[in-house]
């Protein structure tokens, strides 16, 4: 077999949604930070991305994490989030994902019950705490970066839609939360296609007239997720589609969107500090999560969320790519 690269990836899914985890093949990543390295790559290796998560090698709802050394002296790697729409700051199943990978590869040291690995992401660290048992990652709780309630009670005109009413909260990424019985919408997969076409115009509308910017880094910025309640949720329970941009759902409870609802559902005063909150996705699956720290992003009040959720590995690979290939980047259809 005859290639130009050979990029060796541990492919995973958490509670549905895939992370192919890039172990090598790629090199260092130029920048101090992984920050600095997301946005080289961005700007430079962007191609790499679009090779592993667009069709064939990928598909429309494509997710994966690249694997560099640690910035800081004592994490364990550094990681870089990819998907479909770019490359995120921060990605909650990716990295139960990449955690759960690392055990089960052995490529950090195993303890049990418990193994702590602390990874730099490009929103900062997170740490994860890999429930072990019989070599086995039975379950990944996540401490994410803090996340807080960026305003309330937000009202934009939607064409199509008219005026929604939304929250906009951030946990490692921006979430507009919206009720999706006041749009009319039955919380149904059967429906799924409405509900994305709505999502994707409440995006558009947020960022052509409140276009979040996260108080710290001006980097982050920009809506890219809408996170549709069903009606019947409860504060402690809830269920949600997320239509995440350019168009596909998550399929997971989504790690950064639940961290967002915490901070929403406390920021309402909707859960006691402690209280475990269940949040349900789009296919029935589930993570859960509670505020283990207070803590303010700039001058906002924020909570540390801590998230627990499972992944499995799916398959090692090796993708190739043939000098002669029509589609050295992938193709979307």
């Amino acid at each position: 077999m005859r290639s130009t690269i050979v990029i060796s990836a541990i492919d995973t899914h958490t509670e549905g949604m895939p992370t192919r985890v890039i172990t090598g093949g790629v090199g260092t990543i130029p920048g101090d930070t992984m920050a600095a390295k997301r946005i080289h790559f961005a700007e430079h290796l962007d191609g790499l991305r679009r090779l592993l998560v667009n069709e064939p090698r990928g598909h429309a709802s494509m997710s994966g994490a690249i694997l560099q050394q640690a910035t800081t002296g004592d994490g364990h790697y550094g990681v870089l989030f990819i998907e479909v729409s770019g490359l995120l700051p921060m990605c909650g199943h990716g990295t139960i994902g990449v955690a759960t990978a690392l055990v089960e590869a052995g490529m950090v040291p195993v303890t049990e019950p418990v193994t702590e690995i602390r990874l730099d992401t490009p929103a900062g660290r997170v740490v994860a705490s890999v429930a072990v048992g019989g070599g086995h990652a039975d379950s990944v709780t996540l401490r994410n970066v803090p996340a807080y309630c960026d305003s309330l009670d937000n009202e934009v005109e939607v064409p199509g839609l008219g005026p929604v009413r939304y929250d906009m909260a951030y946990g490692g990424n921006f979430y507009a939360i919206v009720d999706l019985g006041k749009l009319g919408l039955p919380f149904d997969r059967a429906h799924k296609d409405r509900i994305l076409d709505a999502g994707l115009r409440i995006m558009a509308a947020v960022n052509e007239f409140r276009r979040p910017v996260h108080p710290v880094d001006e980097r982050i910025a920009g809506c890219k997720h809408v996170l549709f309640l069903d009606p019947a949720s409860e504060p402690a329970h809830t269920r949600h589609a997320m239509a995440i941009h350019p168009g596909w759902f998550d399929r997971s409870p989504c790690g950064t969107g639940t961290s967002a609802l915490l901070a929403r559902q406390h920021a309402r005063g909707l859960l006691a500090d402690d209280q475990v909150l269940q949040n349900d996705s789009f296919i029935g699956t589930t993570f859960y999560a509670r505020a283990v720290e207070t803590t303010t992003v700039g001058d906002r009040p924020a909570v540390v969320p801590a998230i627990t959720g499972r992944a499995w590995v799916t398959g090692t690979a090796n993708y190739l790519l043939d000098p002669t290939d029509p589609f050295p980047e992938g193709f979307v259809f």
